[in-house]
């Protein structure tokens, strides 16, 4: 473990870069707003988890104990209306879909959080918060709808910067006569036969989406947590009513005490939409792409700016770790033990310390692939590697990466035949033989290289 050192966090609600001091050092709590699960994530979805993925092993190797919360929301409007249309039951969408999410992150490379709660398993403690609105005059009920009352918490709007004229409804519904204000909130809707819905004092329905958060947030962490986290795209609405919500339901408790929110992911400028045709999902990209490629390119901006994806940067993605893996492939001569934690080199780490500087992290693990390339030694590739895993990169073996195509691998024993064949024909000097045969693993993406260690292939992956 690296020497204790301060790390400083971007906190959204108070808009600067504060010292950060957990509420119990002995025990972390953060919780990143996960996936409605009703169809598969698209790439700018994994932006926040692989951010966050740095963060919470940043936390981790600072404190003893991180509890990391990640959800999954499993009953919404949205999955209803992909049941409805593929006619299944609600359970097959969202056991599918969670199940793919899950694989996407890990194939990522992102750990799995601690806790991963479901909103339908909550429903009991939904109720009991909302009750408890009810009860201290925070929420009402209309129409088989319950309600927040934004005007009774004057604070509403702090985390957004909005003034309250300007806020508009923040739950997935369509603003109602029986608001009292615009600005009111569902909390609880009745349900139809068709939908799915549970039994509670005000009939049988269904949670509002913000109210979720809340509920599986305190069951799992506490009333109130040190990090919240999540894209700047819910800042508003569905965190500012978070705060609201839970803050009344608490007796007036702060519910988070860092905000930290990550800039949105664009396609070559352009924001992503299923209208504009340019959705990237991110199984479909880890069939394309090696998933280190992925995760580098989603690190390389700082994770509070907007970052643009476009072929470009995926291509100097993989060209950068090539760069790097090339460099282990060179110390591969050279034993380190890894039956011990890695080092994790002190400027790599003040970087992360800085409100996860992520950019000038790899810029610091560019220089150690140069320093390990000028003078090898166990310590230089030791620190290459430990600098690697803090950023959940360069876990491979080398021989493994250049032996990719895309997100697999190709027939190495094909190749490795071809390769004999080579040398075989080169020893006979049958020059055009051996040329034709490296003409036939170019075509398979192969390059091959001569050099005093005999003969090495790596896949082209761009």
């Amino acid at each position: 473990m690296p020497p204790a050192m301060p790390i400083s966090l971007y906190n959204s609600l108070s808009r600067r870069i504060e010292p950060f001091s957990p509420l119990d050092p002995s025990r972390v709590t953060v919780y990143l707003c996960g996936p409605t699960v009703y169809n598969y994530v698209h790439i700018g979805n994994a932006r926040g988890p692989v951010v966050f993925d740095v963060l919470v092993k940043l936390l981790r190797r600072h404190y003893p104990q991180v509890v990391y919360a990640r959800n999954i929301t499993d009953v919404d409007d949205k999955i209803n209306a992909a049941a409805l249309e593929q006619g299944v039951p609600i359970g097959q969408i969202t056991s599918r879909f969670a199940q793919a999410y899950r694989e996407d992150m890990a194939g990522l490379g992102i750990a799995t959080p601690d806790v991963e709660p479901y909103a339908t398993a909550h429903i009991g403690e939904i109720i009991e918060m909302i009750q408890t609105l009810i009860g201290n005059g925070h929420a009402y009920e209309a129409e088989g709808h319950v309600l927040f009352d934004v005007d009774s918490y004057p604070a509403y709007g702090e985390l957004s910067g909005r003034d309250t004229d300007e806020l508009i409804a923040g739950a997935r519904v369509e603003v109602a006569p029986y608001k009292k204000s615009s600005t009111d909130f569902v909390l609880w809707k009745p349900s139809t036969p068709e939908l799915p819905g549970w039994d509670s004092p005000w009939g049988r329905g269904r949670p509002g989406w913000h109210i979720e958060c809340s509920a599986m947030s305190a069951a799992h962490l506490g009333e109130t947590i040190d990090i919240h986290a999540g894209g700047v795209d819910l800042q508003f609405p569905h965190h500012e009513n978070e705060i609201a919500q839970s803050t009344c339901a608490h007796g007036g408790k702060t519910f988070a005490r860092w905000w930290l929110h990550n800039g949105m992911l664009t396609f070559e400028g352009r924001k992503m939409s299923k209208s504009l045709g340019n959705v990237l999902h991110v199984h479909e990209l880890l069939k394309m792409h090696p998933h280190e490629a992925l995760r580098l390119l989603l690190l390389r901006g700082h994770y509070r700016q907007p970052l643009d994806w476009s072929e470009a940067a995926i291509a100097q993605a993989i060209s950068t770790l090539d760069g790097w893996y090339r460099v282990l492939r060179e110390l591969s001569d050279i034993t380190v033990d890894t039956t011990q934690p890695l080092p994790v080199p002190g400027r790599l780490e003040a970087a992360l310390c800085d409100d996860l500087n992520t950019p000038q992290a790899l810029a610091e693990l560019s220089l150690l692939a140069d320093a390990a390339r000028q003078m090898p030694s166990a310590a230089a590739k030791a620190a290459l590697l430990g600098g690697g895993a803090v950023l959940g990169l360069l876990q491979q073996d080398p021989e493994t990466w250049f032996k990719q195509a895309g997100g697999s691998e190709v027939n190495a024993e094909r190749v490795e035949a071809l390769l004999e064949e080579r040398r075989a024909a080169r020893a006979a000097r049958d020059f055009a033989r051996a040329d034709a045969i490296r003409g036939e693993l170019t075509a398979m993406g192969v390059v091959i290289e001569d050099g005093v260690q005999g003969t090495r292939w790596s896949v082209a992956k761009h």
